[in-house]
């Protein structure tokens, strides 16, 4: 029993140790890996492409940088010209090539920001864990899931938030007059902002493109419907950028 507590007490005694070893390192590797899956598991369920491999590795790799800075100067004691701090500083540099990748731009908006933003916190976790802060990173990581998941429920409650959204339909005749669709739009709180028309006089058809300000929570299902019987409708989309 004493041979065993020794043992545990030994593993503790590395873990915490201030010097890089075996056993400090490994540990180290795994926490980061499981406060970055946990992070990655949440993008995920959002439908995010970078998700629990992605974060898990972007967190390792961290706090590997951080090892290394820690080890360079534990061994290379005599080591001129150098600055091991170096190692570290470039993580948070880098990874903002990666947080680039994970935001997809379309006309008129962002998508991802969050997730670049996720990417870029998770790595500096990994690197709070390569240097031995231990609960500071798990505090930090549940930080995050409050971050990502109760605030977004709170959004969703509150109705906060507004996204840029085109209505584009096409119409039989010509329209001169948007007036009718305006009320509609006030009616269920969409704002307008612009809109752009397109006549066809051979087919004797309007194209008409709405951009509007919704909630981003909104259900724009039951708008789509009473802007179609305003004016008899040929065709009718939704979307998040403008094509013209």
């Amino acid at each position: 029993m004493t041979n065993l507590f020794d043992l545990f007490k030994s593993i503790i005694d590395d873990i915490n140790s201030l010097e890089v070893n075996m056993v400090s390192s490994m540990f180290r590797l795994i926490l980061s890996m499981v406060l970055g899956m946990i992070v990655g598991a949440e993008r995920k369920r959002k439908g995010q492409v970078a998700g629990i491999r992605t974060f898990a590795l972007i967190s390792m790799g961290a706090c590997l940088a951080m090892l290394l800075s820690i080890y360079v100067p534990q061994v290379y004691l005599g080591l001129k010209n150098g600055d091991p701090g170096r190692i570290a500083a470039q993580v948070i540099t880098g990874i903002g090539f990666i947080g680039g990748g994970a935001m997809i731009h379309m006309k008129g908006s962002v998508r991802g920001l969050t997730t670049a933003a996720g990417i870029w916190m998770t790595a500096i976790i990994g690197m709070a864990v390569g240097i031995g802060m231990y609960l500071c990173s798990i505090g930090a990581t549940l930080l995050i899931m409050v971050t990502l998941v109760s605030f977004e429920q709170y959004e969703k409650r509150r109705k906060l938030g507004q996204e840029s959204k085109v209505v584009s339909l096409t119409v039989e005749g010509i329209l001169t007059d948007i007036e009718a669709y305006r009320e509609v739009l006030d009616r269920f709180g969409v704002h307008l902002s612009t809109f752009y028309v397109e006549y066809d006089y051979d087919r004797n058809e309007t194209e008409l493109n709405f951009v509007v300000l919704a909630h981003v929570y909104t259900n724009l299902m039951p708008l789509l419907a009473e802007i179609s019987k305003v004016s008899p409708t040929k065709k009718l989309t939704l979307s998040s950028q403008l094509d013209i």
